[in-house]
């Protein structure tokens, strides 16, 4: 073989294990969202994830019983919902680029799907602060991380009337 085709074949297969490696670090990056806990989980999302999606996927995943979390970190998305209890609907509002100064919520399960319950406080680049019910959120620019701990006891939710709204359910014979 001439040195002209070694040297072609070596830089072929150099910008191979380059592409491959750099393949290899983004799906890495891109499995690892959680890692488990003395108590539960600690969740780290990165820009574009779906907050709310991801703490489902691992509700189901891991088939936790019940939960409570906290978080913070960057959103380019939040939606928030004041549910008005004569139209039995959630009245939206979307604030972009805010940082999360607080997130608190409970996983339950209904209808044998993870129920998902989240509020939080949003701020803006003003230090306006908003708050209530999450209704969507989006991570941006930076993180979110999500501290989750898990309950032994299975929690259930069901839609309750006159309210319309779901419920966390207790069992007080136990």
């Amino acid at each position: 073989m001439n040195p002209s085709t070694r040297k072609t074949i070596f830089t072929i297969l150099f910008f191979m294990a380059l592409i491959t490696a750099h393949a290899q670090e983004k799906v890495n990056t891109e499995k690892c969202r959680y890692i488990k806990t003395a108590y539960g989980y600690l969740m780290v999302l990165r820009e574009g994830d779906d907050v709310l999606a991801n703490i489902e996927n691992l509700a189901r995943e891991k088939q936790i019983p019940s939960a409570n979390f906290t978080g913070i970190g960057f959103a380019s998305e939040a939606t928030f919902g004041f549910y008005d209890f004569n139209a039995k609907k959630f009245n939206p509002k979307t604030f972009n680029k805010v940082e999360m100064g607080s997130i608190t919520g409970s996983i339950a399960w209904k209808e044998g799907k993870p129920s998902i319950h989240v509020h939080g406080v949003a701020t803006d680049d003003k230090f306006d602060a908003y708050g209530g019910h999450i209704l969507a959120l989006k991570v941006g620019t930076g993180s979110m991380e999500i501290y989750i701990t898990v309950h032994n006891e299975k929690l259930e939710r069901k839609l309750e009337q006159p309210l319309g709204a779901n419920v966390l359910q207790l069992n007080c014979n136990q």
